[in-house]
């Protein structure tokens, strides 16, 4: 799926609804309202798609984990594009994800070598919460509608980084 070129082609078709409901949404700003664009990171705007075929789609946790701290993730360039006209149109970029808090500096690095190293917050999950992937990222964008952000956008690879609500569209 990934090598026959549809999953691009797919990634490519949903990130351009996402662009254009993004630039649709931000020409209708109100003043002083603090319009925001959720990202999800693993499969979404990075690729983890290098390990993945070295580990021929296995791999265990610490393998993983060595992977995640390379911060050499490549960026899903459909949906870096989409982060680049959020920023362009001067939203609030918020990168939501179910990484640990001890891979921040990899994530970090590897946010700043797609181009994608602007952004208000990388919320990443606290080391001892238990909470599933959909209550923890749920939970997070409730959290910044009631400190005031309208959430205008969700882009996520899985059901969990969307469920919830909390956000006017949510792209998949």
């Amino acid at each position: 799926y990934v090598n026959s070129g549809r999953y691009l082609h797919e990634v490519t078709a949903v990130a351009g609804r996402a662009d254009a409901w993004i630039a649709e949404r931000a020409a209708r700003r109100a003043p002083g309202l603090r319009l925001a664009v959720v990202f999800d990171l693993d499969e979404t705007l990075l690729s983890n798609w290098p390990f993945l075929i070295r580990e021929d789609l296995g791999g265990s946790d610490p393998a993983w984990d060595a992977w995640m701290e390379t911060g050499k993730a490549p960026g899903l360039e459909p949906v870096c594009a989409v982060y680049r006209t959020a920023r362009k149109l001067g939203l609030e970029v918020y990168f939501l994800t179910s990484r640990r808090e001890y891979l921040r500096p990899a994530t970090t690095a590897n946010l700043r070598a797609i181009g994608c190293g602007e952004y208000a917050a990388l919320i990443m999950k606290p080391e001892s919460s238990q909470d599933t992937a959909a209550a923890f990222k749920t939970a997070q964008r409730e959290r910044l509608t009631a400190d005031g952000h309208v959430i205008i956008a969700n882009l996520g690879d899985q059901e969990s980084d969307l469920a919830g609500g909390f956000a006017e569209r949510t792209f998949k």
